[in-house]
């Protein structure tokens, strides 16, 4: 399959990356970095990754920012960022991508755990997350074509730890390559309007 993987630098693209480029052609996709550049917050910039990438098998979302602050200190402009960036930046790459996406093509987003198991300045988090799960399993029931979408909800990784333990205390970590499986489950198998919980 052609694999377009959007955050293929961070730390679950490079472990997803490494999940499939055996068996896959990986088209890594970056803001800055990588085959090509997209910022996800522009729907002009995501139409022409498009045209740059051609049609595709798949689509893997492993990006999206949200800000994190005491909920006494958030505003409009604080929640908007995860919601023109995390939330409909991903909702965009489907309703943008599904018109270069190959028949039967599937699309997977990145959600996470505080959409259930909120934390301290994690509000926006919590919010964002939730959307997209929602969006997923409503969105999945309407797409022609055989296409699918689904959402990875992971924990906190590993490999996150020494910039965001801080906010997880007492919370059980896990290795980005074990959240890399449920990324390979949405896009080699056959499930639609799922969401994988990686906790």
């Amino acid at each position: 399959m052609k694999i377009l993987l959007i955050g293929a630098s961070g730390t679950l693209g490079k472990a997803i990356d490494q999940e499939l480029r055996e068996r896959h052609e990986i088209v890594r996709i970056g803001h800055s970095s990588g085959d090509f550049q997209v910022d996800i917050t522009d729907t002009a910039s995501i139409r022409h990754l498009f045209e740059q990438t051609g049609p595709f098998d798949a689509l893997i979302s492993a990006t999206g920012k949200v800000h994190f602050a005491d909920l006494a200190d958030m505003g409009d402009a604080e929640f908007t960022v995860g919601l023109r960036d995390k939330l409909m930046g991903q909702v965009n790459l489907v309703l943008i991508g599904r018109e270069y996406a190959n028949e039967g093509a599937s699309f997977t987003l990145t959600s996470g755990v505080l959409s259930e198991d909120p934390i301290r300045y994690g509000s926006s988090a919590s919010m964002v997350n939730a959307a997209i799960e929602g969006f997923v399993r409503g969105a999945a029931i309407e797409l022609p074509r055989g296409l699918r979408l689904n959402a990875v909800s992971p924990t906190i990784v590993r490999e996150s730890l020494p910039a965001l333990g801080e906010y997880f205390r007492g919370w059980k970590a896990i290795p980005a390559a074990d959240a890399a499986l449920a990324y390979a489950k949405s896009a080699e198998g056959l499930q639609t309007g799922q969401v994988y919980k990686v906790w």
